[in-house]
Order: structure tokens, then C-alpha cells, then sequence
């Protein structure tokens, strides 16, 4: 007896393919004309001695007769080595003399070719007889499938156009077996399915319920289920030509019914999302009341990760939590433990004893004599007086741990649980153990991510005098939580506020985490004062190095990319100076005129180096809003860009609106209820600084001017009320504008700013950085910067087109209108106006 074979892709390959047999050319005469090299290969004969021989000599019939089929005809192989031109073709089997000698057996395929003037010349195509039996066999297996087998077969080309269908899917679907009488609608569930096996590359099947049609006699037939599968049909060039499906049904006697139908279902059903508790109730759902009359599904605690789990010490059903619970009856509460409340089980119960061993514990029948009820009579009273009489805890485990239990009662069904129900309650618990852990996993790292979010983004925006700000942050992984886009308001010197917002290529931790360091980026530059076009370059480079460790990095994101916008307000000129790195401009709601979006340099995203960044200056009017944004909001999936744009515009009219009124319109009008994008919002309203709330003076660059200037300033706090300040700032003036006079060119200019704090600016021509060190004890000076530093609250330099400005701040009293709470707060007083700077 041979062995079977495996199947195989080649296994149906035609062996008289003319690309692989051997080709034999005959003329009318039955001598050979051409030899090809698979002929000479197959016999051993060579080309040039077989030309001219009678094919004769080397073809004959296995049994060694002449060929011929009696008094009805000559066969293929008669004519072929006579030269009749009795029939166009032939096929069968034959025995041809080796080289060698020994006698070989071959499958034969013959063709006639007729040539002009009559006559024909014949082409011959041999194969091993192993390889054409094989061929016959393989197309009879296809033969009988497709009329003879029970299996309901339909071949459809890559169009989902009927190629062939089997009468047994026709009488499946109650049709007639004649042509022409199928119809699309019929085959829905056909197409439906062979268009998922299309799509996914592979075979997918499925079980459905289906009534079938009456019967001959008209009666009703029985709902069944059917078995369908579908898969794709290759060329051996691994193109798709098309797809093929078999259907199979199995009737109501059929004792894989109810099992197959509960699986098919589960799959379906279970594990829809990934919230723990819903997870847990659709098992249950699942279990009531066609497996039993009760079931409840008790897990550890949700914090805890699998590897605790792993490691928690044997016995005990210590730590459960009910999660989920079904029964047949609306109100139990002798069994019922409330949703979340702990679930406390002796050690000797079948609970405990899952959970410490991972295997189920079936009490098929529960009586007084019970081991484990009897050593624990309040429970044993409660099940009895129930009429509970079957019991079975089957544990919920997946990847080698144990993460709860399912306990399942009957008390209607008046069968015991038996192996049957076990097994299937096991593979039902098994695939809901997967959701289980897929769903804790998923809140742990929901939880870490919501945490990496929270302090990447600001939790708390600045209040500050210049703007009037509020926000929206809508990642559109709403479930995780965390998106790319960043948003920031950054207090600077002279009173004057960044406003920044960010999008970072793509979603999830690798993007939150690529914003975070680019936001402590733009964060550390603002704090130099670098113009909005600089500090973009700066983060430009920055981008770039976080690229190439990117590619470095092994499971990290392949590309880093970012856009950006910078913008600076200074509420004493009222000016907006802008620049944008592939972002969108922002918009401008004036008072009086209609909202615009403002006409900013387009610079190139950042992350692809070498192209230059440019910046453009607005004056703004106070009251005006800003609003800028990610892409996401104008990119929404109902609307193109430009209407987007229009949306925008018509959301911010009537600028004198609460912003977070302004904000809410802006989401509403836009977005669609399930973004495709992360989207950041930043609105600011501006506020103005008063001339009578800032002084100037121009210095000569003269030793002398250092107490004329002290003595301004000291002039200027008493109008403003500010006499507690005056000796600090006194000695703040004399080191800055000292300072200037000797080591800086003019011309030099100091000013006062009255903010919630007190800035000192003193500008000079010169672009050398000035320096703090500690000075020497014997040395006469280079104490200048030193006391400033100890005497004012904050203090830097920014640079300018025409030279550099020293600031430094100082905190005001409360009474003063400043932020130090050492006192009550007072508002300090507001002088009148003065027709301008002192």
C-alpha cells in the first residue's frame, strides 16, 4: 500500500503544460520531426538520432496491441504512427522504449494539425504516467465535488462574479439547478463573506442560523446552522484571480449545534471594547440562560498587573471582586453580590480551589453530604433553599495566569452540568480570559499614558495681564488618551506673552512623549527671548536629532515631524509678531472688522533643515481675539480646508463673547463627534498696558546720568504709589544704567513697566552679553550684576535689531496689585493719565 501524500499548491499543475512536457512533432507519414529536450530528457534518446525514425520504434500501447479500438475506430496513438487524421485529438496512456531499453510508461496527449493542401502533421506532449494519473485523479476529485459532493461550492472571479456554482449550494439555497436561475440578492451571505476573504488575503469562515426555504410539499424545514468558508484562489504567479466558497449544513439532530453557534456568537460578542466590565458582562450574557440559570464572574483586582497575579501566593479566593453577573430571575439576593463589592470565599470552597490550582471544579450534583458545604452551612442554606442542584466554577486564564473565576447554578435546568457543558464553557471562558487580560493590560497602560499626558501638557495656564486666555485639547484616541498636539502660553519679559501651539507627527506615547521634549524646547528658548523666526530654527535642529535617534532606536517611530506656531504680544505696542513652521496661520477677531486669517510667512515643517524661517508683525487692537489651532480642526473628515475656514471665521465673530463660549462654538461647528485628528485650540483676548503704567527716559552715556536716571525712577514709583520699592529699585537703576554707561554704546534708554510686577529695562546699542560672576574680595567692582540677581525676582537679556535689553523684575506686595500674598490685597493706586512717558 502506498503512503498518502500531502496536498500541495502544484498538486492540480497540468503535466502536459507545454512549458514542462516533453514535445514530440510527427508528420503525416508517422516520422519524427522535432525532439525537443525534455523528450530526450525523459527517454534519453538525442534530438538528432530520433529525427526522421518512424515514431513507431518508440511509442506502443501498454498491452502491446496495434492501437486500434476495434471496428468502431482508430485511437490517438494509431493515427499518430500511421498518420490518419481519425480524430483531432487524443489522450491516454502508452509505453515507450528508453534509451536504455526498458520500457517506460507515459501519459500521451495528441493533437492534429492540418497544414494546407491537405493532410496534418501531429504534436505529440508525453509526461510520466505517475504525473498523468495524478492530473486525472486531481480533475475527477474536482468533478465529483462539484456534482456529486453534498458541500455547496461557488467560484467567484475578483469582480464577486459567479464563475461557477454546485447544484448542492443551489439546492441550499433553494433554487432550481437550471441556468440563469441565480440572482445577487439570493447570495448575499455568499459575496458577503468572499469579499472579507478578498480583502484580508486569507481563508475566514463563519456559522450562521438560516431557515431554509419549504419543502417539496410545502412544509416549514427546521433553522439550521451552516458552516460557511471562504478563501482565495491563486495563480502560481501568486496573482488573485478569484475566490472560492463551501458551504455545509448541519441540521437540528446535529449534536455540534449548540456548540458551534455559542463559539460563533462569542466571537462576535465577546470582547467588543476594552472597558473590563462590559467585557465581563457580555460573557455572562453569553452563559444565560442557555448554559445556566446563574453566572458571575469574580476577578482580582483591575490594578494589579499580570506579573503580581503571577507571583500571588496559591489558595485562597482572597481579593475578588464581582465584576459581572446574569440571572434567570430578576431579583436574587441570596446569590447576588453588588457590581465592584469584594467577594469573600472560604478556603475550601470551589472558587478558592480554581483560583489556586487553574482548573474547574464541577459539582454536577450539589446534595447536603457536599464536602465543601458542608464545612460552610450559610452558603449550603442559600444554594438549597434556591433549589440549586448543579454547580461548576470554571477559572478565566490566560497567558499562564489566573485572573478570576466564572461560577455558573442551575436550578430551572434540570440537568446536571456534564463534560460537555464543561467543554464548552471552558473554551467560552478561555477566549473571554484573552478580553480579561487584554482589557486590564489596556487600563494599565490607559492609566500610564493619561499620567504621561497630564505632565506634558500644562496643567494650569498662566494668569497674566496681557491676554485672557482658554483652551481645548481633544486627542482623537479618545480612549488612550494621548495625542501630539501641545498647546502653551509663556510668560516674558517686559510684560509681553508666547503663545505657542504644536503638532507632532502621528498619535499615541511615542507622539506625546516627542511633544513633550519639543515643548521643554520652545519652553528653554522662549526664556532667551529669541525672535519667533530664531527660536523656530533652534527647534528646527532639535527635530532633527530626535529624527536620526528615532531611526537609531529599535521599535520607536521611524520619523519624527512637527509643525509649529510662535507668536509674541506685547500689550504696551499692542504688535503680534508671528512665525510658523508648516502650521496653519492664525485667526484674528477684530472688534469692528471681520474676522481674518492672518497672513503669516509659510515656513517649512520642522524636522527638514536648511530652509529658512521668516516672521511678520500685526498690530492689534485691544479686545481683539486670536485663535490658534492644529490642523485637525480645520481638517475635520465632513469638510475640505476652505470651508473649514469659513466655519472658523464664523465661529469667532462677536469677539466680545466669553472665550469659553468662543471655545465651545469653535468644537461644536467644526468637529465631527469622533475626530480623525488630535486637535489643540488656544484662544487669547488682548489686553492693553496703559501709557500711565510705563515710563522712559533717554540717558546720556555720561557718569553723571546714573543719578539723574536714579532720581527719575525714584519720582516715577511716587506717582505710582510705590514708595516700599523705591530703594531696590534704586540700586537695580544704578547697576544696569552704570553698567551701560561704561561698557555699552548709545544710545541707551531706561524704562519702567507696572505689571503685577515691576520691571526695570535698560537698552543700550551694544551686542556683548553681559556676565554674572563672583567678584574678588580685593576687587573694586564686577558686583553690579551680582546684586541684581539677589535683589530682583527674575532678570535676563534679550537682544534686539539695534543692540540688547537688561530687564529685571521685582514682586510687588499685594496691596500693590502684585502676586505676593504677604499681604492683604489691596489694589494699588491707578494714577491719571499723562499726555505721555515721563
Amino acid at each position: 500500500m502506498g503512503v498518502p501524500g500531502r496536498a500541495h499548491g502544484d498538486s492540480v499543475n497540468d503535466p502536459f503544460d507545454l512549458t514542462t512536457a516533453a514535445l514530440v512533432t510527427v508528420d503525416g507519414s508517422g516520422l519524427i520531426e522535432c525532439w525537443s529536450p525534455q523528450a530526450e530528457k525523459l527517454l534519453g534518446h538525442a534530438s538528432a538520432d530520433m529525427a526522421g525514425r518512424p515514431v513507431s520504434e518508440v511509442l506502443r500501447r501498454p498491452d502491446g496491441t496495434d492501437g486500434t479500438d476495434g471496428a468502431d475506430g482508430v485511437d490517438g496513438l494509431t493515427a499518430l504512427v500511421e498518420g490518419r487524421l481519425v480524430t483531432d485529438s487524443w489522450e491516454g496512456q502508452v509505453s515507450a522504449r528508453h534509451q536504455d531499453g526498458r520500457q517506460v510508461g507515459l501519459g500521451l496527449r495528441v493533437r492534429a494539425v492540418p497544414v494546407p493542401g491537405g493532410g496534418c502533421r501531429w504534436l505529440a506532449a508525453l509526461c510520466r504516467a505517475e504525473d498523468w494519473k495524478r492530473w486525472e485523479l486531481g480533475q475527477a476529485t474536482l468533478r465529483g465535488l462539484l456534482t456529486q459532493s453534498p458541500i455547496g461550492i461557488a467560484v467567484l472571479d475578483a469582480g464577486l462574479r459567479y464563475e461557477c456554482l454546485n447544484e448542492a449550494l443551489l439546492a441550499m439555497e433553494g433554487l432550481p439547478c437550471e441556468d440563469g436561475a441565480t440572482g445577487p440578492e439570493v447570495f448575499q451571505a455568499v459575496e458577503r463573506q468572499a469579499r472579507r476573504a478578498l480583502s484580508a488575503g486569507k481563508a475566514v469562515s463563519s456559522v450562521e442560523s438560516v431557515t431554509p426555504p419549504p419543502d417539496a410539499a410545502g412544509q416549514p424545514c427546521a433553522e439550521h446552522l451552516r458552516l460557511r468558508a471562504s478563501f482565495p484562489l491563486r495563480a502560481r504567479t501568486g496573482t488573485t484571480l478569484g475566490v472560492c466558497q463551501t458551504a455545509v449544513d448541519f441540521n437540528e439532530h446535529d449534536p455540534g449545534r449548540r456548540r458551534l453557534l455559542l463559539l460563533n456568537e462569542a466571537a462576535e460578542r465577546i470582547g467588543t471594547t476594552l472597558d473590563l466590565g462590559r467585557t465581563a458582562q457580555e460573557l455572562v450574557e453569553i452563559l444565560v440562560p442557555r448554559i445556566a440559570d446563574f453566572a458571575a464572574v469574580d476577578l482580582l483586582d483591575g490594578e494589579r498587573s499580570p506579573e503580581e497575579f503571577a507571583a500571588r501566593p496559591g489558595g485562597g479566593g482572597g481579593g475578588l471582586h464581582r465584576t459581572a453577573h446574569l440571572s434567570i430571575r430578576a431579583d436574587h439576593p441570596e446569590v447576588i453580590v453588588p457590581i465592584g463589592a469584594p467577594t469573600h470565599y472560604p478556603a475550601q470552597s470551589p472558587q478558592s480551589r480554581c483560583m489556586a490550582t487553574g482548573r474547574t471544579v464541577r459539582d454536577a450534583l450539589l446534595t447536603l453530604a457536599t464536602s465543601w458545604l458542608v464545612q460552610d452551612p450559610p452558603r449550603r442554606e442559600k444554594l438549597l433553599r434556591l433549589g440549586v442542584h448543579s454547580h461548576m466554577v470554571v477559572p478565566l486564564r490566560a497567558r499562564g495566569v489566573t485572573a478570576g473565576a466564572v461560577t455558573l447554578l442551575r436550578w430551572e435546568n434540570p440537568e446536571p452540568f456534564d463534560e460537555d457543558d464543561q467543554l464548552l464553557v471552558e473554551e467560552l471562558a478561555a477566549r473571554a480570559a484573552v478580553c480579561v487580560d487584554n482589557a486590564r493590560r489596556f487600563a494599565r497602560e490607559h492609566s500610564a499614558a493619561l499620567t504621561l499626558q497630564t505632565s506634558l501638557l500644562p496643567p494650569v495656564l498662566p494668569d497674566l495681564s496681557a491676554v485672557e486666555v482658554a483652551y481645548r485639547y481633544l486627542p482623537a484616541d479618545a480612549e488612550a488618551g494621548v495625542g501630539g498636539d501641545w498647546f502653551d502660553v509663556i510668560p516674558l519679559s517686559g510684560a509681553r506673552v508666547a503663545l505657542v501651539v504644536g503638532d507632532v507627527v502621528g498619535h499615541g506615547i511615542h507622539a506625546a512623549a516627542s511633544m513633550g521634549r519639543l515643548r521643554a524646547a520652545v519652553q528653554t528658548l522662549a526664556d532667551i527671548d529669541l525672535p519667533p523666526e530664531e527660536l523656530l530654527t533652534h527647534v528646527d535642529d532639535l527635530v532633527l536629532r530626535l529624527s536620526e535617534e528615532a531611526e537609531a532606536a529599535e521599535g520607536g517611530p521611524l520619523v519624527v515631524g512637527a509643525t509649529c506656531i510662535y507668536a509674541v504680544y506685547d500689550p504696551i505696542s499692542r504688535s503680534l509678531r508671528v512665525a510658523r513652521a508648516g502650521h496653519p496661520g492664525p485667526a484674528i477677531a477684530h472688534m469692528r472688522e471681520p474676522v481674518e486669517i492672518l497672513d503669516v510667512p509659510a515656513g517649512p515643517p520642522l524636522g527638514l533643515g536648511g530652509l529658512p524661517f521668516e516672521s511678520a508683525e500685526f498690530e492689534v487692537a485691544e479686545g481683539s481675539v486670536i485663535a490658534l489651532f492644529t490642523d485637525g480642526l480645520i481638517e475635520a473628515s465632513d469638510h475640505d480646508v476652505d470651508t473649514g475656514l469659513e466655519r472658523l471665521c464664523f465661529a469667532l465673530a462677536h469677539p466680545d463673547r466669553p472665550l469659553e463660549e468662543i471655545c465651545d462654538t469653535l468644537v461644536r461647528t467644526l468637529l465631527p463627534d469622533r475626530p480623525r485628528d488630535d486637535v489643540a485650540i488656544l484662544v487669547v483676548r488682548t489686553r492693553g498696558l496703559g501709557h500711565d503704567r510705563v515710563a522712559s527716559w533717554d540717558v546720556p552715556a555720561t557718569a553723571a546720568a546714573v543719578a539723574e536716571a536714579r532720581r527719575k525712577a525714584t519720582g516715577q514709583l511716587g506717582r505710582w504709589g510705590l514708595d516700599d520699592a523705591v530703594f531696590t529699585t534704586e540700586l537695580i537703576v544704578s547697576e544696569l544704567v552704570t553698567n551701560a554707561v561704561k561698557h555699552a554704546d548709545g544710545p541707551i534708554r531706561l524704562r519702567l513697566i507696572l505689571d503685577r510686577n515691576l520691571v526695570c529695562e535698560v537698552s543700550d546699542a551694544s551686542n556683548t552679553s553681559p556676565r554674572l560672576r563672583r567678584a574678588r574680595y580685593s576687587d573694586e567692582g564686577g558686583r553690579g550684576l551680582f546684586l541684581v540677581a539677589q535683589l530682583a525676582q527674575r532678570w535676563g537679556t534679550r537682544y534686539t535689531s539695534g543692540g540688547k535689553t537688561i530687564w529685571a523684575e521685582q514682586s510687588l506686595p499685594a496691596r500693590y496689585g502684585g502676586d505676593d500674598p504677604s499681604a492683604p490685597s489691596v489694589p494699588y493706586p491707578v494714577p491719571e493719565p499723562t499726555a505721555g512717558p515721563v
